[in-house]
């Protein structure tokens, strides 16, 4: 578990930070260099390891990342190294048709729940780790907004890496053997749309919307094609400081020529889990900023469940809740997360899946602090 777990990190944090934008950019004339440098701290109460040593410290990752404009066109990409790997988060061209609609093509955002993220902390939500959270793929996204309206048009072709591989950014299908289970499937040929209306009101905005997926499941073994859907509710509202953030979401990978319907092999950052192949995921997160003469301080609760909705009536509830603060000063930027799972990938000892069969019974917990110089 240390290394997906390093390797989450890497992922995570800087896209906290550095993410895609959700809303249309016009940037100035040039190419702009940046990107960050990060270490992480990490300490697993269920690691008798971890609670040896009081925890690790390590090299978390390295970015870097271009953005620039030149008349109506431009370009955005961030690439990432950490110690065992590397990789692309994305990288694209867009034009812009006019000050309202921006064409996106190449690998990009995928539009689907809220703008942005559906989490504050450092481990992202639960819809992450099901495929459904700042995810990119390789298609054309058009994007339109005025007024106060966000609507998102997108179609992609595949996900920025072969099915094959695991070294991602973010969750998408797996082609392999994950618990003795062969998996040979691939994404392709997926529609998005979503749309959005922002009120201003006294004290912040409020951002409501509705997200709707539809893809192919190739099974490159028998030549035949499943499907996926996944629908989303999502709110997003801001009042002086504070932020609550809501979303509720179906989703369903109904695969062609499945061993085992009721479950699919996934992959991201340097590793490959289960997840249950059907399901709904809520998330309720709730956010307060302090602003100060150095910077900023965001403290933060997060909190989701997924719920199987498949055949074996043996799997189980996946659930995490993440306490942290986010610190901004400066180039600087630390998260401080206590986070707890259970029955959840990536924070649990024995639960490396999200919805099958839970392990034990037990909350696990975890503290994690991740450091970064941005330039």
């Amino acid at each position: 578990m240390m290394k997906q777990a390093t390797l989450l990190s890497s992922s995570i944090a800087l896209a906290l930070v550095l993410g895609s934008a959700s809303t249309i950019v016009h940037a100035e004339d040039g190419i702009n260099v940046g990107g960050a440098i990060r270490v992480n701290y990490a300490y697993k109460d269920y690691s008798d390891a971890s609670q040896d040593k009081t925890g690790d410290f390590s090299f978390d990752m390295a970015a870097i990342k271009f953005n620039g404009q030149k008349g109506d066109w431009g370009l955005a990409a961030e690439y990432r190294f950490t110690s065992s790997t590397d990789y692309i988060k994305y990288g694209y061209g867009y034009y812009d048709i006019d000050p309202d609609w921006q064409l996106q093509f190449g690998i990009n955002k995928v539009p689907f729940g809220n703008p942005g993220f559906i989490s504050n902390s450092f481990w992202f939500g639960i819809p992450y780790y099901l495929g459904f959270e700042d995810d990119h793929d390789v298609g054309i996204k058009a994007m339109y907004e005025k007024n106060g309206w966000h609507t998102d048009l997108a179609f992609y072709k595949n996900p920025e890496y072969g099915p094959t591989e695991n070294k991602r950014y973010a969750t998408d299908l797996y082609t392999g053997t994950i618990n003795g289970t062969e998996y040979n499937n691939e994404e392709t040929n997926q529609f998005n749309v979503r749309q959005t209306y922002t009120l201003e009101h006294e004290g912040g905005s409020t951002t409501l919307g509705g997200s709707m997926q539809y893809g192919q499941i190739y099974n490159s073994k028998t030549g035949n094609n499943g499907d996926r859907y996944a629908v989303a509710l999502h709110l997003d509202s801001s009042y002086k400081g504070w932020n609550l953030q809501l979303q509720a979401m179906q989703y369903e990978y109904d695969a062609a020529d499945a061993v085992d319907p009721n479950k699919i092999g996934v992959s991201v950052v340097s590793w490959q889990y289960e997840i249950a192949s059907k399901g709904q995921a809520y998330s309720v997160n709730v956010a307060k900023t302090f602003n100060t003469d150095w910077g900023s301080v965001k403290c933060y609760n997060d909190f989701g469940v997924m719920t199987p909705d498949v055949a074996d009536e043996s799997y189980d509830n996946s659930m995490q809740n993440v306490t942290g603060c986010a610190i901004a000063a400066g180039p600087t930027y630390t998260m401080i997360d206590l986070i707890m799972g259970k029955n959840m990938t990536f924070s649990t000892a024995n639960n490396d899946h999200v919805g099958l069969p839970e392990v034990g019974n037990d909350w696990d917990k975890r503290v994690n602090i991740n450091f970064g110089y941005y330039f």
